[in-house]
Order: structure tokens, then C-alpha cells, then sequence
């Protein structure tokens, strides 16, 4: 393995936070558990497609729109005391209000200080809002740890789009040999390979990895098990 890093790029959505307690959102405005990862990849799907065509729209926009779609017939609950009237537009509130919410993985808070503590440069880079990033560090209490936080808005471009890497290489002032992008989703991994940069997929549940996307440099189980192959790694 290369020498570290110095300067590491996570993915947001999955990588950082726990994205399961979304399907609570969606039960509490009377819609099936299952419907949360299903919204989530419709997302990816409509933003990918639009980057494909030389468009990009923000997460929160396509994220109202999936949901308007996939709620629609759904039998919506009423809860005053969690301000859910029934109505269309209310769910949706609600389970977009819950991706600022989310909670970070047990690892994250660890291995982002560990990461720091041993010299990296760390930033975001997240196909949803900056402002989403921003609430979801503050609340760990690790926003300290980040240079920026970053979304790809500022882009143009959604990732997996070379667009995308090229921003936060720019705001890091560094090439792309000199960076790594650290994601749960092999897409992220393969876009940035073909960016340039290093990669680190993390494997949370022992998952294979697609023989189609490109290989990360590092397969690593959390962050905490990242930053110690990046520390023998550069000894």
C-alpha cells in the first residue's frame, strides 16, 4: 500500500451516516418500511441521469419528487404531536427533515478524530446539501475535524462525474494523487478511481464487491479499521 494520504474525502449519505432510521420516517407518515431504500436509489437514479444529460438538480428537489411519486396513494397518517396533518406535502416534509437527523455510524466519530490526529486534511463530498453535512457533523460534534464541508451543488455535477472530484480537489488545492475519496457505494469508489484520486471502500455488512466498478486501494470494514491500514501503510 501507498503512503498516506493527505487528504481524505468521505462520502456523506451511508459512508458517515446511518441512513436505516429514515424507514421510521417513513412509518410514522403511514408508508411501508421498505419504501426508504427504494426512495433513496430512486434519488441516486434521477440525479445520475440528469448529470448523464448535462443537468444537475439538488438533492432535497429530486428527494420531494421521488417521494411525491412513491407516497402517492399511500393511506397518510395524521399526528399533530409530530406535526404530520395527513396531507401529501406534510410526509414529505417529514422524511426529508429526517436526513438532517440522521445519526453517524458508531466508527465515525473515532476513526474521523484518529484520522485527524494522525495528519490528514479531511473534507466532505456529498450528492445531497452541505447544510445536511454541516447539521449532521455539528451534532457529533467532529465538524472541527473538517477543512469543509462540501456538496456537490457547487459543482454542477453530480458524483460519480469527474465534475465532482475536480471541486474538491480545487478547494483542497491538491491533485488528485495526493487525495483520498473513502465511500460505502462502489459507484463513488469507481468514479473517483477513474478521477484520479485513491480510494477506501468501506464494507459495513461483508458485501462483494461488483467485478464491474474499479477496485478501491483500500477495502476497509470502518473507519477505524481505515485509519490503521493507512497508518502501517505509510510506516
Amino acid at each position: 500500500m501507498s503512503p498516506s494520504p493527505l487528504v481524505i474525502v468521505f462520502d456523506v449519505n451511508e459512508t458517515l451516516s446511518d441512513l436505516r432510521p429514515i424507514a421510521d420516517r417513513f412509518l410514522a407518515v403511514g408508508a411501508p418500511a421498505h419504501l426508504a431504500p427504494l426512495w433513496f436509489a430512486t434519488v441516486l437514479r434521477d440525479g445520475f441521469a440528469l448529470t448523464a444529460v448535462g443537468d444537475a438538480r439538488p438533492f432535497a428537489q429530486l428527494g420531494a419528487e421521488a417521494l411525491r411519486t412513491l407516497l402517492h396513494g399511500v393511506e397518510l397518517r395524521t399526528d399533530p404531536a409530530a406535526g404530520l396533518d395527513g396531507s401529501l406535502e406534510g410526509a414529505v416534509e417529514h422524511v426529508l427533515d429526517g436526513m438532517g437527523r440522521l445519526p453517524l455510524h458508531p466508527d465515525v466519530v473515532d476513526g474521523v478524530r484518529g484520522l485527524r490526529a494522525d495528519g490528514h486534511r479531511l473534507f466532505t463530498l456529498s450528492n445531497g446539501s452541505s447544510r445536511v453535512g454541516e447539521q449532521l457533523l455539528t451534532a457529533a460534534g467532529v465538524r472541527e475535524e473538517f477543512e469543509a464541508v462540501l456538496s456537490v451543488d457547487e459543482a454542477g455535477a453530480w458524483k460519480p462525474a469527474p465534475a465532482a472530484y475536480e471541486h474538491v480537489l480545487r478547494v483542497a488545492g491538491s491533485r488528485p494523487q495526493e487525495a483520498l475519496l473513502v465511500a460505502v457505494h462502489p459507484w463513488d469508489v469507481d468514479g473517483a478511481a477513474r478521477a484520479g484520486l485513491g480510494t477506501a471502500w468501506v464494507d459495513r455488512d461483508g458485501a462483494p464487491y461488483p467485478a464491474s466498478s474499479t477496485s478501491a486501494r483500500v477495502r476497509a470494514t470502518d473507519l477505524v479499521d481505515l485509519r490503521a491500514q493507512l497508518a502501517a501503510g505509510s510506516r
